[in-house]
C-alpha cells in the first residue's frame, strides 16, 4: 500500500520493493497489460511537429515541442511501443506528413508508435482552447487571483472539440478493446463521450494542474458537467493527495454519489472511479544523457559567450513559459530586494530569465509580458553600472540541449510558481546536475515541493524572505549543496517518469472491465 501522507509516495510502493522503474521494466509491464488491447493517449498538444523547411520545395523538418507533458509522455510511449497518440495537429507541415487518415509514425527518425492528428478550425481553437480551457479552467484551478471567464459559446466549442477527440479515438480502435489515457483539463468530457459509445473501454485521465477547493470550483457554471465527464473514467490521477481531497470534497458537494474516502473511490450511477495521487516526473536517464552530451557542452560554451557568464561569480536562472502562474514578477522583485540588501553582489551575479511568451492572444498574458519587461527595465536601471545589468531577459525558443546547458550553468535555479500541479522544471534541473552541485529555490505552492524538502522552500509572495533564501542559496557551503542535491537526485531518480506511468497504467488495468460495479 502507498502511504498517502508520505512526501515520497513511491518509497512505499511495489516499484521500490521490486526495483527501480526503468524503460525496460515499463515495457515489460505494458506487454503484460496490453496483450489484447492497445494503449491510446489523448492530449491537446502533439508530441511532434512537422515544419516546412523550404516552402518552395516542400521539404519537411520535425521537432518535439517544449512542455512538461510532451517531454514526460513521449519516452513512455516509445517504451511501450505500438500505441496510438491522438492530438491536435498544429505544425505548418503537419498536413503534408500524414496519411489520408491523419496518421504518421513517430518519432520520425525511429518510429515506435502512431500519432493521429485532428484538425481544428480557428473558431474552435479560440473557443475551446483559448477561451474555455485557458480563460476559464486555467485561472479557476490556479489560485493566482485572475478572474476566470466562462461564456456559452466557449462552452459549446469545448463540448464540440472534446467530442471530436473522442470520435477520433473511436474511429481508430474500430470496435476493439483499448486502454484510453486522457490528459489534462482540456479534455474533461472525453471520458464521458467514450463511455457512452463504448462502456467496455478502460479509461483513465491524468489531471496535471491543481484542483481547487469546492467553493472556488462551484463558480464554474458548467462544473457539474465537467465532474460527470471526469467520473466516467475508471481512474483519475492527480499529482498530490491534497488535490485528490479537493476533488472528493467537490464531488461530495456537487453530485449525488457514494464516496469511500478511505479507499479513495467514487461510485456514481453504478460506475466506480478510483482517485489516485501519483507524482509526474522526468526521464532522468535521458536528461542525464543529454546533460553529458557534446551538444550540451557546446551550448554551454555558446551561452557563456553570448551572456558573458564567466564574468560573474553567481549565475541564477529562471526558466519558464511566460504564464501568470509562474511567479516571474515575484522573482524579479526578490532579486531587486536581494541587491538592495546586499549591494556587495553588484557586478558579481546575474539573473537569467529564459522562456517563450505564450497565449499572447489572451489579455492577461499580454499584460504579464509587459509587466515583466517594465520590471526588468526598472530593476536594471536601479542597479546597473557601466558594464553590468543584473537581469537578462531571453525569450527565444530553446531546445532540449539548450535547457540542459542552461541548467548546468546555473548555480541557483529559481522556481517561484504561485500555484503549480507539479512543476517539471524543478525536476529537470535536479536531473541535469550530474556534477551533484547547484541549489534549487522552490515555491511551497508547487506539487514538487512535497517530494523535495532539500530545496530551499519559499513563499513567492514574501519578497523579504524570498531575497533571504536567494542569499542563502548563494552563500551555501559546497558540501551542503552536494548533500542536498544528492538526496534530491535520489528522489527524482526513484520517482521517475516510468514510475509515474507504470503505476498509473497498473491502476487502469485494475479496472479492465470498464469499472462497472
Amino acid at each position: 500500500m502507498v502511504d498517502r501522507n508520505s512526501p515520497y509516495p513511491d518509497q512505499h510502493s511495489d516499484a521500490t520493493q521490486i526495483g527501480q522503474w526503468t524503460q525496460e521494466r515499463l515495457r515489460g509491464v505494458a506487454q503484460e497489460l496490453f496483450v489484447d488491447a492497445p494503449l491510446v493517449v489523448v492530449s491537446n498538444r502533439e508530441p511532434y511537429l512537422h515544419h516546412l523547411e523550404d516552402k518552395t520545395k516542400g521539404n519537411l523538418t520535425w521537432r518535439r515541442p517544449p512542455g512538461g507533458l510532451v517531454s514526460a509522455l513521449d519516452p513512455v510511449m516509445q517504451a511501450i511501443e505500438g500505441g496510438l497518440w491522438v492530438a491536435q495537429g498544429t505544425g505548418e507541415g503537419d498536413h503534408m506528413s500524414v496519411d489520408d487518415s491523419g496518421r504518421v509514425a513517430v518519432p520520425p527518425d525511429n518510429p515506435a508508435y502512431t500519432l493521429k492528428r485532428i484538425w481544428l478550425e480557428q473558431a474552435e481553437i479560440e473557443g475551446y482552447y483559448e477561451g474555455f480551457s485557458n480563460e476559464g479552467l486555467w485561472p479557476l484551478c490556479h489560485v493566482v487571483f485572475h478572474r476566470p471567464r466562462f461564456t456559452p459559446s466557449d462552452w459549446a466549442h469545448y463540448q464540440q472539440v472534446n467530442r471530436r477527440f473522442a470520435d477520433a479515438v473511436l474511429e481508430e480502435i474500430e470496435g476493439k478493446s483499448a486502454f484510453v489515457w486522457v490528459q489534462d483539463y482540456h479534455l474533461c468530457l472525453v471520458p464521458l463521450y467514450l463511455r457512452e459509445a463504448r462502456p467496455d473501454l478502460t479509461i483513465g485521465i491524468s489531471w496535471h494542474i491543481p484542483w481547487p477547493n469546492p467553493e472556488i470550483f462551484r463558480t464554474c457554471p458548467y462544473g457539474v458537467h465537467l465532474l460527470e465527464g471526469l467520473l466516467a473514467a475508471d481512474v483519475i490521477g492527480f499529482h498530490i493527495r491534497y488535490h485528490c481531497n479537493n476533488f472528493l470534497a467537490t464531488v461530495e458537494q456537487e453530485l449525488e454519489a457514494r464516496l469511500d474516502r478511505e479507499r479513495s473511490r467514487v461510485v456514481r450511477l453504478g460506475h466506480e472511479t478510483r482517485i489516485v495521487d501519483i507524482p509526474i516526473s522526468v526521464d532522468t536517464d535521458e536528461e542525464e544523457e543529454i546533460a553529458r552530451s557534446q551538444e550540451a557542452a557546446n551550448q554551454m560554451e555558446h551561452f557563456q559567450v553570448i551572456f558573458n557568464l564567466e564574468a560573474y561569480d553567481h549565475v541564477l536562472l529562471g526558466l519558464d513559459r511566460f504564464d501568470y502562474t509562474k511567479g516571474i514578477p515575484e522573482r524579479l522583485i526578490a532579486v531587486d530586494r536581494l541587491l538592495q540588501d546586499h549591494p556587495e553582489y553588484k557586478e558579481k551575479l546575474v539573473f537569467l530569465q529564459v522562456g517563450e511568451v505564450s497565449r499572447m492572444q489572451i489579455p492577461q498574458y499580454q499584460a504579464l509580458n509587459l509587466e515583466v519587461e517594465q520590471l526588468t527595465q526598472e530593476i536594471n536601471d536601479r542597479h546597473r553600472t557601466a558594464d553590468w545589468e543584473p537581469i537578462i531577459l531571453w525569450r527565444d525558443p530553446v531546445e532540449r540541449a539548450d535547457l540542459m546547458a542552461l541548467y548546468q550553468l546555473a548555480d541557483v535555479c529559481v522556481v517561484s510558481s504561485l500555484h503549480d500541479g507539479m512543476n517539471l522544471v524543478a525536476k529537470e534541473y535536479i536531473a541535469s546536475r550530474v556534477d551533484e552541485t547547484g541549489v534549487l529555490v522552490l515555491s511551497r505552492f508547487t506539487g514538487a515541493s512535497r517530494e523535495l524538502p532539500d530545496a530551499l522552500l519559499i513563499n513567492p509572495y514574501d519578497a523579504e524572505d524570498f531575497a533571504k533564501k536567494l542569499d542563502q542559496a548563494i552563500q551555501m557551503p559546497e558540501a551542503q549543496k552536494s548533500d542536498r542535491m544528492r538526496r534530491m537526485r535520489r528522489v527524482v531518480r526513484q520517482n521517475n517518469i516510468y514510475a509515474w506511468a507504470g503505476r498509473f497504467l497498473q491502476e487502469m488495468a485494475h479496472g479492465g472491465d470498464g469499472g462497472s460495479q
